[in-house]
């Protein structure tokens, strides 16, 4: 069987950077406090900070509780990632996130809940987020 081809040849597989942005996506779905049902409903629909803090079965409520403030934060370190994305209506942005098709195929590849992450992967995903190249 051929591969597709476009007029240019044949469809490029992911590159580096792709590949990077993927692993470094991942990694920050290992680290965050959300759970696998918290991404499952963002496949549904659009969700809010203050829904992510008013919902503990979507975050793991053992490490640290989350407030609406830290649920802000993190949503927003997830749509740097490209996993996220603000919800437009005809006014504008809203406060609401979706999944991105980046997201989706993070999500797709994972069965059953997330494994959280180690100590060094934890320690690389706090020194990535707090810590970006200059």
């Amino acid at each position: 069987m051929t591969s597709p081809t476009s007029p240019s040849g044949p469809s490029p597989g992911p590159t580096r950077q792709d590949q990077h942005a993927q692993r470094r996506a991942l990694q920050a779905l290992r680290c965050l406090p959300f759970r696998r049902r918290f991404y499952q409903e963002l496949e549904q629909g659009a969700l809010s900070s203050t829904q992510l803090a008013q919902r503990p079965d979507w975050s793991e409520i053992a490490r640290r509780p989350l407030n609406v403030n830290r649920c802000e934060d993190d949503l927003i370190w997830m749509i740097q990632l490209g996993v996220l994305r603000r919800e437009v209506d005809g006014q504008g942005l809203t406060e609401r996130v979706r999944l991105t098709p980046l997201g989706r195929d993070l999500l797709a590849g994972i069965h059953g809940e997330i494994t959280p992450a180690g100590p060094v992967q934890r320690l690389q995903h706090w020194i990535r987020r707090h810590r970006p190249r200059r």
